[in-house]
């Protein structure tokens, strides 16, 4: 009984991790890799995806015109196109606003047929022609069309001949027009939404036929009613085997690729939600590649055989904004609504000195510390490192309980510092760093005045989203992944008066709005630099929020996991990846 007790302790050891144990774990199954994530697939539809799961998914079954070079986010390799346009190989227009495409040719899909240059155009215009609510199109309609979408109070404001003439071919090749120059435009071509569809597939199944007379009954589909939500057709490294929803995805090699193909014979992503099954069955060698959330990573440590890819720089920035104009409809959160020391008034934040006042309350060291393990950096501006015309020379805030106290006592005209408040914040239960920011901002200010009152308190995340874009939310901390790597895709939800931040914020200056504006239509990097510059230099001092964070990342694989790399633009980095140049030996 005594050994037998002593066996089943040295099992658990091995499986687990004790300190100290050591266990031996094999390679299984040499030609297929196995992933274990929680995110889950809204769609396999190129041009309905907004999601990293779907999208991860999306990148391996087909393929865009340019992909990244590697680990660069500014720098591409022709994939169905057979060169990257330049100015200098006169594939762009010197005034920016024509790109030229040549096709490759004998590119077969995964159902035989041959990629035509018609299938790129017809690939754009139905993501144009679907323009799903909330969806990834905005970034076509943008710079083909100058709207940001194909309706208007849920009526339909374009004309197909504007799609029509966005995109057309010329013998062997496909020609863009720009309604402006659009200097991340390659970048936008070269994420999963600029996947190339084969059409014969898609209107044998009942997709939009490619005419002008049936455009508008393929508008705005329903979810899960876009045509390919669950069903392919790519020319990618992998096919799609099964889609079992909320289990698992299982692609399988395309062995008629028309590169090399793929070393890995199969890519299985299982959705596995509780942390310690994913954790058992990594160890045990099931599992070849783990998502480990952040508050578990240490049991993860020193064990043997894995390898763990640290400090890799994500393009991800979050903030606390301050919302200018606060519902108060029904709104619990501004207590009495007044500024009478039992709540706030809606435009509390419209005071500068209270934004000053919290901006310099909040601690970074102990944040970035607590929260984050030390692996974050402290936002310069709302453009992440990484990425070009970050200013980082810019000034930043830091924890100053003096400056604090000065701006609370100038705030309202001084009447805050009498009067004092009482406020609610709230985060989306489970978020650990959230939660942490909160009470930061909580303990340091309420440690100045006995009137200052801040309640933290968790929602579910429908909640917090809800309260977030109906504009309750006192204050609130979100954060903002790359759509291209571009900081124009950070500037404008951070500071234009349309862009999603500010406007749930109701921030807006005409001005800003301007700057950005003609930051997006400049393709003269030195021009750009300068306008990107003043907008970063007018958020720190107007501070309509202040950058919490931007998280340095981790991957965990088995070490017999070779040919990963590491980019951040790449949907679902920390696991499945791009999976072509992965094998396992």
């Amino acid at each position: 009984m005594k050994k037998s007790w002593w066996i089943l302790l040295i099992v658990i050891a091995g499986v687990i991790g004790i300190t100290g144990a050591s266990f031996a774990v094999e390679m299984k199954n040499p030609d297929i890799l196995v992933v274990a994530d929680y995110g889950t697939v809204d769609s396999l539809d190129p041009a309905y995806a907004y999601d990293t799961a779907s999208g991860c998914r999306i990148i391996n079954i087909y393929e865009t015109l340019i992909f990244w070079d590697r680990e660069k986010t500014d720098q591409f390799i022709p994939m169905l196109a057979t060169k990257v346009p330049s100015l200098e190989n006169g594939l762009i227009s010197a005034d920016g606003l024509t790109y030229t495409f040549p096709i490759r040719k004998g590119v077969k899909f995964h159902n035989g047929e041959i990629l035509t240059p018609e299938d790129v155009e017809y690939s754009i215009q139905r993501a144009m022609v679907q323009d799903r609510s909330g969806g990834p199109v905005w970034m076509f309609l943008e710079p083909l069309l100058g709207v940001g979408s194909t309706r208007k109070g849920g009526e339909i404001v374009v004309d197909f001949e504007d799609i029509d003439k966005a995109v057309e071919v010329k013998d062997n090749s496909v020609v863009f027009h720009l309604k402006q120059p659009y200097p991340p435009f390659l970048a936008i071509l070269a994420n999963s939404w600029g996947s190339i569809v084969n059409k014969k597939f898609l209107v044998e199944n009942g997709g939009w036929p490619g005419t002008a007379e049936t455009w508008k009954d393929f508008n705005g589909p329903e979810p899960g009613k876009e045509i390919l939500h669950a069903i392919t057709c790519g020319t990618g490294p992998f096919k799609l085997e099964r889609w079992d929803p909320g289990v698992e995805t299982v692609l399988v090699r395309n062995d008629d690729y028309w590169r090399e193909p793929a070393k890995l014979k199969r890519v299985v992503t299982k959705y596995i939600e509780e942390w310690t099954t994913r954790k058992l069955m990594f160890l045990a060698g099931d599992i070849d590649v783990v998502m480990v959330d952040r508050q578990y990573m240490t049991e993860m440590e020193g064990v043997e055989g894995v390898r763990i890819h640290k400090d890799l720089p994500t393009l991800q920035v979050s903030a606390a904004f301050y919302n200018f104009k606060i519902n108060p409809e029904g709104n619990a959160d501004i207590g009495s609504g007044k500024l009478d020391g039992e709540g706030i008034p809606p435009d509390f934040f419209s005071d500068k000195d209270v934004r000053l006042a919290f901006s310099y309350a909040f601690n970074w060291d102990i944040y970035l510390r607590d929260a984050w393990h030390g692996e974050a950096w402290q936002p310069i501006s709302p453009i992440p490192r990484g990425l070009p015309y970050l200013n980082l020379e810019q000034a930043v805030y830091s924890y100053d309980r003096a400056k604090t106290e000065e701006h609370f006592k100038k705030a309202w005209g001084g009447e805050l510092w009498e009067k004092g408040f009482k406020m609610t914040v709230l985060y989306n239960t489970g978020n650990a760093q959230r939660r942490t920011a909160a009470h930061i901002f909580e303990d340091n200010i309420e440690s100045l005045n006995p009137k200052f009152r801040i309640e933290v308190r968790p929602v579910e995340w429908a909640t917090y989203l809800d309260d977030l874009i109906a504009g309750k939310l006192t204050l609130f901390n979100i954060g903002w992944l790359p759509d291209y790597p571009d900081p124009y895709n950070f500037i404008y939800p951070f500071m234009h008066s349309n862009g999603t931040f500010a406007a749930w914020q109701s921030y807006g200056d005409p001005q800003v709005d301007a700057l950005i504006e003609e930051s997006i239509a400049t393709v003269d990097p030195e021009k750009r630099e300068e306008l990107y510059y003043e907008l970063q230099k007018i958020y720190y001092e107007d501070v309509p929020g202040v950058g919490l964070y931007q998280p340095l990342g981790r991957r965990y694989e088995w070490n017999w996991v070779k040919g990963w790399y590491f980019n951040p633009v790449i949907s679902n980095w920390e696991t499945t990846g791009y999976a072509y140049p992965i094998w396992k030996e």
